[in-house]
């Protein structure tokens, strides 16, 4: 048999002249069975997000108290439960259409979803400042701006005047913070007495719950060792099983009560893991977004700054994970042109930004490239065909979404932690000797997970790298988009100030 790397094609069904001509099957030396089945190995690799997800953005409060169904998060475990089931819905729904887009439209083998960290600024820094449908519009607002700006060739301008040092250090802050939030959500990170933070049951690790958190964590990096694929998801439906039979025997309650103290310090942190009966998707959080609300309820003009700040910082987040996935999954598949970029590079980008603006209206947040699609492509995938089965297999998971609620942070959490470490990667693109690079890419790292926003470690990095190359007489060699985004986060910061001045 072939090898999957190679582009020498194996025995399998052929397409008709029209479908292998559109998506180039036999021109990049592959086949209908090797695309099917690469489209699947991408599936299984990324389907972890129709869980994790819900533990995001179905779990969070706005600035009204209300989850993102309307309910109030006060209303306990089954508003919560209720919540994050229909978050997988459309989770699994969007990523099927997007998925299915970019294999039709963009002919590459590359699937999308809801991006991860993307949700984490939505969940933990926009919608405490506005409404879930305030939020989710402003996702639309974003997706709009990427499309105008593929569509005007502009996107790469931006993502030049970027220095790669932020770049990195903006997908590192990203990781930490994410990981330090499935701590925090499993339990096993806690307030403190008498510090900020201190490790799970004052000091010690006790309790089923957290017993599953640290098991599943075990079996993730035991598989991820091994390199076996699908290794997220293995290990968060072991966990889960786990969870239902503990959950079965024992019969732990929720640690927390309606008010969100907690008074069941070794109970389940978000949901209880019991089996309930099965339903269809519910799709109600599709269309739920408010366009211009956040702008007509902000409080004079310093605060309409503070919101294109926001819009400014998912489209960064958004931006530069883009670019490095397409670039690293041609690369896995020797799909690059001369000029270092993959085939239609331009539909690829117009369906990503399109992803977008299609996560802010199905509620599930902006939708994005995924660098597991590599999976798909290492088993052999080189055709949009394979986008197209693995956009079918999210669509065929809608029917499973019901079932998410069922699934404890504690057996969910673990892959979270997990995504930290494999963003930590990008930290070695920094020259730490170098304070122009190193003092913005720290301030920029740090900051996102101790002051729990991804907006105030970009904007103190931004700040940081200008002010430095301007004391050390090197003004000219910035950027000049780079001087008006870190003058406009000056704005951003002094909010405060020029409230209390205009009042």
């Amino acid at each position: 048999m072939a090898n999957p790397g190679t582009t020498t094609a194996d025995p399998a069904p052929k397409l008709n002249k029209t479908l292998d001509g559109w998506f180039e099957v036999t021109k990049r030396g592959s086949n209908l069975g090797r695309e099917v089945r690469g489209g699947l190995v991408t599936f299984f690799t990324m389907a972890y997000i129709i869980i994790l997800n819900p533990i995001i953005i179905g779990t969070q409060a706005d600035v009204q108290g209300n989850l993102i169904t309307g309910q109030p998060i006060a209303d306990g475990g089954a508003a919560i439960g209720l919540s994050m089931a229909m978050v997988a819905a459309a989770t699994a729904l969007i990523a099927g259409l997007m998925t299915i887009l970019m294999g039709v439209y963009g002919r590459f083998p590359i699937a999308l979803a809801t991006g991860l960290g993307l949700n984490a600024l939505v969940a933990f820094t926009i919608v405490k400042q506005m409404t879930w449908p305030q939020a989710m519009g402003l996702i639309v607002w974003e997706g709009v701006l990427i499309t105008i700006l593929v569509l005007t060739g502009f996107r790469k301008a931006i993502f030049d005047a970027v220095p790669r040092s932020m770049r990195a250090a903006i997908s590192v802050g990203i990781g930490l913070f994410i990981a330090f939030i499935g701590l925090v959500d499993a339990g096993v990170v806690r307030t403190g007495s008498g510090t900020p933070v201190t490790l799970g049951i004052y000091g010690s690790l006790l309790g089923w719950p957290i017993a599953i958190f640290l098991i599943g964590l075990l079996i993730l990096v035991a598989l991820f060792v091994r390199k076996i694929k699908g290794a997220m998801l293995i290990s968060i439906l072991a966990a889960t099983v786990l969870a239902v039979i503990v959950q079965a025997v024992l019969n732990l309650p929720l640690a927390k009560d309606d008010t969100g103290a907690i008074v069941n310090p070794t109970g389940w942190m978000q949901n209880l893991p019991a089996l309930s009966g099965f339903s269809l998707p519910n799709l109600g959080l599709l269309g739920r977004v408010d366009l211009f609300g956040a702008f007509t309820t902000a409080a004079g003009p310093a605060a309409v700054v503070g919101i294109l700040l926001l819009v400014f910082s998912l489209l960064l987040s958004d931006f530069f994970d883009t670019m490095g996935t397409i670039v690293a999954v041609g690369a896995e598949g020797d799909m690059l042109g001369e000029d270092g970029n993959p085939p239609h590079t331009q539909e690829i980008l117009l369906v990503d930004s399109v992803a977008a603006i299609a996560g802010g209206l199905g509620s599930v947040s902006s939708n994005t490239s995924y660098i597991e699609s590599a999976s798909g492509v290492g088993d052999g995938a080189r055709t949009g065909i394979a986008s197209v089965v693995t956009g079918l297999a999210f669509l065929a998971s809608l029917f499973l979404a019901p079932l998410v609620e069922m699934v404890p942070a504690e057996a969910a959490t673990p892959a979270l932690f997990f995504v930290g470490f494999l963003m930590m990667a990008q930290v070695v693109h920094v020259n730490w000797e170098d304070p122009e690079e190193g003092i913005p890419a720290f301030l920029t790292i740090v900051l996102m997970p101790f002051t729990y926003s991804i907006t105030i470690g970009i904007g103190a990095g931004f700040i940081a790298f200008v002010l430095i190359k301007a004391l050390r007489g090197k003004a000219r060699e910035v950027h000049t988009l780079m001087w008006v985004v870190a003058a406009a986060f000056v704005l951003y910061f002094a909010q405060g100030i020029i409230t209390s001045l205009i009042h």
